[in-house]
């Protein structure tokens, strides 16, 4: 195994766990307002990188380095801003992002310069 195929395992799996976080943190654990609030769409957001993640394409781990900071600037601020459960969620956040962060970023260095993935015919 690679270490751009570990990589790419640890990163897509960091992604879900972190889908599955914000949609439980704003759904049902500690949503801003009681029932439920728009905030659950953060972890929607989410999805549109992750077939590009589990499929290894580079370009996508580009773009998703830049936009997965504003998870963790998020989870940074609720992390100091936030009491109880609520903050421990933030500090769960800010750790996989920044997890997440390092794991793109080490996937575009080990596959800098070999060729993109061959689509299937």
């Amino acid at each position: 195994m690679t270490s751009a195929t570990r990589y790419q395992i640890s990163a897509s799996a960091c992604l879900i766990a972190l889908i599955f976080l914000c949609l439980a943190w704003e759904g049902w654990l500690a949503p801003l307002r009681p029932g439920g609030s728009w905030m659950v769409l953060k972890g929607a957001f989410l999805l549109v990188p992750l077939f590009g993640i589990l499929r290894g394409k580079r370009y996508t781990y580009k773009w998703l380095s830049l936009f997965i900071q504003f998870y963790l600037m998020e989870g940074l601020l609720r992390a100091t801003s936030d009491q109880g459960l609520s903050q421990q969620l933030a500090i769960g956040e800010t750790i996989l992002a920044t997890l997440l962060f390092v794991l793109t970023i080490l996937f575009v260095r080990a596959t800098r310069g070999s060729p993109p993935k061959e689509k299937a015919a």
